[in-house]
């Protein structure tokens, strides 16, 4: 189910008052829901020696949700100098990060290796000679092209950009091995918001499977496989939850079957990021207009501006009106906001009660990939964030924009090249 009964239970009773005092539109996260997911994580993999999670920046980067995730002992999942500037502005070490990045250029290797460095995980082979400096600790990306297909949304190995082929994987660890590295550890990342979660334990046993291939051809052992991440949500009401509990029992078995055979394992580490985050966010945003010509049309005070998934994937995302979330549902319209963009619209043709402006729209599952793909088309300017804390308060935890913010970029001195 979208968002939580509980969650709802806190926010919605206060929704109103939120908004008169913060104005519209906003991201709100539950720092009560968060927390309870990460014990969740830890406690499924609990079995697995050096289980580690790397939350993915990428979803969430807002130092307030990062702060969070390194208070639960978590590591932070990187793949850009803003993302890694921003864990280590938090307290993340260079255990705690791992830095996966494609086509890195001269300048990411520098970031990721100054500070005390990280644990670097490269994405491909032509890297190794490329690295400034081959740390000790060193880690591929893995593509298993033919050998295994991804789900829906990440798609074909064979078609992605990213990691090394198999054909190329030996040798890539052999290159490393020549340029100083001595210890070692294998990342895959082959889903997408996938709810099936032997789809999960299928990852983990290829990686253990490459780790003893590995291990066999160059006399290596590895500390650590990272299966990536990819966990899913439910975002429609007649979803399933992913069966966590599942698959951390079979994982943990795959690994002891592993320990039983080779006298070790390695650690388990993980990247999810929308399963950490995402049914933890709403997007709140107050009904302004209505329309009706060839169909039925609520404007709504965001634009895609702000949550851009259902535009950019037609992906949906569960709506409340507050306030009237048990009425009957009597007006089939689509949800949208001001873009100079057809595709600027948070529902199609979804079943809603009747809605008068002034009324506020529950945008839910928002946690995850929503503030961080906000965008300045048209000039839009990306919305305030805020979290609901575990008691009861509301901090905000990042202002909106202003003109100032975006204009900020043509205050420069003037060059001037001749040619």
């Amino acid at each position: 189910m979208p968002m939580s009964k509980d969650y709802k239970s806190r926010l919605f009773p206060s929704a109103e008052k939120i908004a008169q005092h913060y104005g519209t539109p906003f991201h709100i996260y539950d720092e009560k829901g968060i927390r309870e997911t990460t014990s969740k994580l830890k406690k499924a993999f609990a079995g697995i020696k050096g289980f580690k999670e790397f939350y993915a920046v990428k979803a969430l980067p807002n130092p307030s949700i990062l702060k969070i995730m390194h208070e639960e002992g978590f590591g932070m999942d990187c793949s850009s100098i803003a993302e890694l500037a921003l864990s280590r502005k938090i307290g993340s070490g260079p255990s705690d990060i791992m830095f996966t990045s494609n086509n890195t250029s001269p300048e990411d290797f520098e970031a990721a290796l100054s500070n005390g460095g990280c644990i670097l995980n490269l994405d491909d082979i032509t890297l190794v000679e490329k690295t400034p400096k081959m740390p000790e600790l060193i880690c591929f990306r893995y593509n298993p092209g033919e050998r295994r297909t991804g789900n829906s949304i990440i798609g074909n190995p064979i078609e992605a950009k990213y990691g090394v082929a198999h054909h190329q994987i030996i040798d890539a660890y052999k290159l490393a091995m020549e340029k100083g590295a001595k210890r070692f550890g294998i990342h895959t990342m082959l889903a997408s918001n996938e709810r099936d979660y032997t789809y999960m334990v299928e990852t983990a046993r290829m990686l253990l499977n490459l780790v003893e291939e590995i291990g066999s051809a160059l006399g290596i052992k590895f500390e650590f496989t990272n299966i990536g991440g990819g966990l899913g949500i439910p975002y429609r009401p007649e979803d399933n939850d992913l069966d966590l509990d599942s698959m951390g029992k079979e994982i943990t078995a795959l690994f002891n079957e592993f320990k039983e055979k080779h006298g070790y394992a390695p650690a388990l580490f993980m990247e999810s990021g929308r399963y950490m985050t995402g049914p933890h966010g709403v997007l709140v945003t107050r009904a302004i207009n209505k329309k009706e010509i060839y169909r039925r049309y609520v404007g709504v005070d965001a634009c895609m501006s702000s949550l851009m998934r259902p535009g950019m994937y037609g992906s949906y995302h569960h709506i409340d009106v507050l306030g009237k979330e048990d009425m009957p549902k009597t007006l089939v319209a689509d949800v949208v906001g001001s873009l100079c963009e057809n595709n600027d619209k948070f529902a199609v043709q979804r079943e809603l009660p009747a809605i008068e402006d002034g009324d506020l729209l529950i945008i839910q599952d928002t946690g995850a990939h929503g503030h961080a793909m906000c965008f300045n088309y048209n000039g839009k300017l990306r919305p305030k964030e805020l979290m609901l804390k575990q008691d009861g308060s509301v901090d905000m935890i990042r202002r909106e924009e202003t003109l100032d913010d975006l204009f900020a970029t043509l205050n420069f001195t003037p060059d001037r090249l001749a040619l």
